[in-house]
């Protein structure tokens, strides 16, 4: 599996009401290393949701650069951006936004449909990220027969699927219990350490924050300060101990 770096740098993105200019970011940098597991945190409002989607490029900066990997965002088109994120990112979203009428199996291969490959290769995939998560028994489940946690394995799994080099959560554990929250908390460390995955989650909680290696704080659209964690919870702490 790959992992890319990311690198943002003064970036302002500024939004428009009617004539009204509300800016978001501020000036932003930040730099992210290849295979490192960093929190974003801060209050409501302070551009979190903003900084994921300009690098996943779901959303383009008013001003400044945002690199992830060899990709430079800000100079690419849209259906270069379209092309670029269903190869190099995986989104995982607090709502976990399977289609209710698909399997597990089916929700985890959309993503695959938009490449070239064989129905054999694109079920070798799917089965190989539902053990992944740990759900290789409930592949013909629907959503409305799985658990909120297992529901989230299924939405990880659709977004490791292509073996994207980054992945990007917003709150994954939200609308979680605090044993599920933990569960797929340590997914996500798994992912990190032995698959070598970029990851940048957004959370409010700070159990989920220590799972990570850094912990950023946005604020009113600027960094304000960072934290190194030495000793992160979960499969990463495992690994290093």
């Amino acid at each position: 599996m790959s992992s890319a770096d990311i690198d943002v740098r003064n970036v302002h993105k500024i939004y428009h009401k009617d004539r009204i200019e509300i800016p978001v970011l501020m000036g932003l940098g930040l730099k992210i290393d290849a295979g490192q597991f960093v929190v974003l945190m801060g209050p409501s409002g302070s551009g979190k949701s903003t900084l994921l989607h300009l690098i996943g490029g779901l959303d383009a900066p008013t001003s400044g650069s945002v690199r992830v990997g060899e990709a430079q965002l800000e100079t690419m088109s849209e259906r270069q951006l379209t092309a670029w994120r269903s190869r190099h990112v995986g989104f995982i979203f607090q709502m976990y936004h399977l289609v209710p009428v698909l399997t597990a199996a089916q929700n985890i291969e959309l993503p695959l449909l938009l490449f070239p490959m064989s129905s054999a290769e694109r079920r070798q995939r799917v089965n190989t990220a539902l053990d992944i998560v740990g759900l290789g028994d409930r592949s013909d489940h629907r959503p409305n027969q799985l658990s909120g946690g297992q529901e989230q394995r299924v939405a990880i799994a659709r977004a490791i699927v292509t073996d994207p080099d980054v992945i990007l959560a917003d709150e994954p554990t939200g609308d979680l219990d605090a044993t599920t929250s933990g569960e797929i908390l340590d997914l996500l460390s798994l992912l990190n350490s032995d698959f070598g995955k970029t990851i940048l989650m957004v959370t409010h909680d700070p159990r989920a924050a220590s799972y990570g290696r850094r912990t950023v704080h946005l604020e009113k659209g600027v960094l304000q300060r960072e934290e190194i964690n030495a000793n992160p919870r979960g499969a990463a702490a495992a690994l290093a101990s």
